[in-house]
């Protein structure tokens, strides 16, 4: 109880989440009430759905029988409509609770690079499949050229939707993953809790208070949703995720939470330009994504040679020999302890527990190039950011060379080839 005192008034005080009385003394902010699990965010998000389902059984089981038969209407929910963020323990986590998963998709915005949130897909689903929804689940935290959805659009129209139908209605959960050290999706959570509904926000303690990996902070605006959550929690668990809290969270204090914070925020704009100085040092842009100020892309369109009209191979050979070939530049970054990038080719399929996700990895099927994604995260210092940049050019440029010498490689053996066949040309017409 104490770790999460210290940790909700770190959210409040640190990271400008609101968690004070509202109007008729309702507390409306999403810090206003929290709890802590000992567990990773896939998990705490599994229990949360388990939670609320719970919860909407028991509102549910209000609502008066229909019917001279004593029908009743009362609904199963059962699903969970999710905009798409191509991260596999999202998913995951629904089909753990035992719920049905509708895969909402995204949309790429035509003036920027930016892929964000379907709006309309979502109204359809919701009068699609009307009570037999638990849950909508949105994410504020993601990588490049995903961007946080639209919370607080997506928070008004749930609550539009549930104006005047009776029981429990349709829940938002937020995973809020590693948003609070970003003022901006902040400020959206705390719209979206003003002027709709919101159930449950989730955030990882790893990820913005730099502890081990392994536990999770639940926050919403209502109690009653933070007390069903806290009673669904199934047995015991370590209590080293909140010991490591409880130290970290005392020995940096309120003004060092704020300090590493702003030390972030600073260093955000030269991230961004460091990075758009190696991609304009070898021929690609930076991906314009401006709502997403945590995690920044480039793209590869020239790393390797596109597709050839003129190569005997099908188009679809061709596709994945270049994306084979891209991926391998994301594992040369990963052996020369460059952690944290992303390498993203396109027309990706993945599979994950029976649902097929096409262009896996950009959240959209048909996200039209290559790219490459790095994170301006907290406790990043300005050495470590250049350090960071220097081995990235080294190893940009170094699989440049690696690749010449494979064409030239390549070149050899034809030109050898070709020798032998002229050869064997002769040979023949002196038989003749």
């Amino acid at each position: 109880r104490l770790t999460l005192r210290l940790t909700l008034d770190a959210v409040r005080r640190g990271a400008g989440l609101n968690g004070n009385v509202g109007k008729g003394g309702k507390t409306s902010g999403p810090a206003s009430h929290g709890t802590l699990l000992p567990v990773c965010t896939g998990m705490s998000m599994a229990l949360v759905l388990s939670g609320l389902r719970d919860r909407a059984r028991k509102m549910d089981a209000t609502i008066p029988e229909n019917g001279d038969d004593g029908s009743s209407i009362k609904p199963e929910r059962n699903i969970v409509l999710w905009s798409r963020i191509d991260q596999k323990s999202c998913y995951k986590a629904v089909l753990s609770a035992g719920l049905k998963c509708i895969v909402l998709p995204t949309k790429v915005c035509p003036e920027t690079d930016e892929v964000s949130t379907d709006l309309e897909s979502l109204k359809e689903a919701l009068d699609r499949y009307g009570n037999s929804i638990l849950a909508v689940l949105t994410t504020t935290s993601c990588f490049c050229p995903r961007v946080p959805d639209e919370v607080d659009k997506v928070a008004k129209m749930i609550r539009a939707w549930n104006l005047g139908r009776d029981g429990a209605g349709v829940s938002h959960v937020i995973n809020h993953a590693y948003g609070l050290q970003c003022q901006a999706t902040n400020k959206l959570l705390n719209r979206a809790c003003t002027i709709g509904r919101v159930d449950a926000i989730i955030c990882s303690t790893d990820k913005n208070f730099l502890v081990p990996v392994g536990g999770a902070l639940i926050m919403s605006p209502n109690s009653k949703v933070i007390e069903s959550i806290s009673k669904n929690y199934p047995g015991r668990a370590s209590a080293s995720p909140m010991i490591d809290l409880f130290i970290t969270l005392l020995s940096m204090g309120l003004g060092g939470y704020k300090g590493i914070l702003e030390e972030r925020k600073r260093l955000t704009g030269l991230f961004r330009r460091r990075l758009e100085e190696v991609a304009n040092v070898f021929g690609e842009r930076i991906l314009i994504c401006p709502r997403n100020t945590i995690s920044f892309g480039i793209t590869l369109d020239n790393l390797v040679a596109s597709l050839d009209e003129a190569n005997d191979e099908s188009e679809e050979r061709q596709r994945k020999g270049r994306n084979r070939e891209i991926t391998q530049f994301g594992s040369m970054l990963f052996t020369r302890c460059i952690s944290g990038t992303r390498v993203v080719p396109p027309d990706e399929t993945k599979a994950i527990s029976g649902h097929t996700f096409r262009g896996f990895g950009s959240s959209h099927e048909g996200y039209p190039r290559a790219y490459m994604t790095a994170a301006c995260a907290v406790g990043m210092g300005e050495d470590e950011l250049n350090e960071f940049f220097v081995r990235l050019e080294k190893s940009w440029n170094d699989y440049r060379s690696k690749r010449e010498k494979e064409k030239r490689k390549k070149g050899k053996k034809g030109e050898g080839c070709g020798d032998i066949e002229k050869d064997m040309d002769r040979m023949t017409v002196t038989d003749k």
